[in-house]
């Protein structure tokens, strides 16, 4: 036993649609096919909401997943944190809504709007108000309906895009276990690289600029390409070297999926063969906040985290924002 108090991971869940749309799918809507998208991307299907179904429903499921696990009633949540970009409303945050679907009555309240991110974001700073022992019980969530932001007639993004949601529970622990480093950083003079354009105070929402669509997610993908490598790559290791481990001491690398070809570019800079990388970004696309923790939620009810396990996990998001978090269970 340490006298330190550590944040550690009790309990995950996750949340995803039934609809599944396929590369075929898509080849029926727009000018693409199956071998480009999956040579691109590695993509082959995504998760797609239905039409009543907002974000705070799929962060509703997968937090009861998460509380289940780790035994923690809502009254137990000190604070709920949501990395979101398509929160249910502009105005109040997501994390109030479930507060009160979850009755979680005793509860800070707290959305973060990082991107893909943004989990990682919401757990640096759980992690951080755990350590001051100024909350005992966070409920941290990545959830994402990407689908309601994406231009279904641009062939380059609309390829890429899926729906879901994460959770976890964070608490306190004195036990040798738990976050043992995060990493956060941004560059918000690459904004522009990867943004929606209207529907903020800068631009508000008009006829005219819906009409011309930029209220969807428009991107410069082989500059984001080259900045999420670079900044993935030097997030991860930063980690590494708060924690002082060596990567060859990773058992797992869940990196964020937004790309196989940003993803095996981070495991070649940390030197990590592929079988010690979580991928499934085959299966879900990019769920931008949400792709980490339906990832971890995957790699640790199929036995790909044991106790004891050191996992890395990193990301990259619009703003730009990146960070990484390496925690042993």
């Amino acid at each position: 036993m340490s006298s330190k108090v550590n944040a550690f991971i009790a309990g995950t869940g996750r949340a995803t649609p039934q609809k599944i749309l396929t590369n075929f799918d898509l080849e029926k809507i727009v000018d693409t096919s199956n071998e480009w998208i999956i040579e691109r991307s590695g993509i082959k299907e995504r998760r797609i909401v239905d039409d009543n179904t907002a974000a705070s429903d799929l962060a509703l499921e997968a937090s009861k997943k998460a509380m289940e696990e780790a035994k923690v009633k809502p009254e137990e949540i000190d604070m709920i944190l949501i990395g979101t970009i398509t929160p249910d409303f502009l105005l109040p945050s997501t994390a109030c809504i479930l507060q009160d679907k979850l009755g979680a009555k005793n509860s800070a309240v707290l959305d973060i709007v990082a991107a893909c991110s943004g989990f990682i974001y919401g757990l640096s700073i759980a992690q951080a108000f755990i350590q001051i022992q100024k909350y005992k019980t966070i409920l941290v969530i990545g959830v994402e309906l990407l689908s309601r932001v994406t231009d279904w007639t641009d062939r380059n993004t609309c390829v890429l895009f899926g729906d879901g949601a994460g959770a976890t529970i964070v608490k306190n622990t004195n036990d040798d276990k738990g976050i043992l480093a995060t990493y956060l950083s941004g560059d918000g003079s690459l904004a522009n690289l990867l943004h929606i354009p209207v529907g903020g105070t800068r631009t508000p929402l008009t006829e005219d600029n819906i009409k011309e669509r930029m209220h969807f997610i428009k991107m410069e993908g082989s500059e984001v390409f080259k900045s999420a490598v670079r900044s993935m790559g030097d997030a991860a290791e930063r980690a590494l070297k708060l924690a002082g481990i060596t990567s060859k001491e990773i058992d797992l690398l869940i990196p964020h999926q937004a790309n196989i070809r940003i993803i095996e570019a981070t495991a070649r800079r940390l030197k990590l063969p592929m079988d010690k990388v979580y991928v499934n970004i085959d299966r879900y696309g990019n769920t931008s906040s949400a792709s980490i923790p339906i990832a971890l939620d995957e790699a640790r009810r199929n036995g790909s985290i044991k106790e004891g396990s050191k996992v890395l996990l990193v990301a990259f998001g619009a703003g730009f924002t990146w960070g990484s978090a390496l925690v042993k269970f």
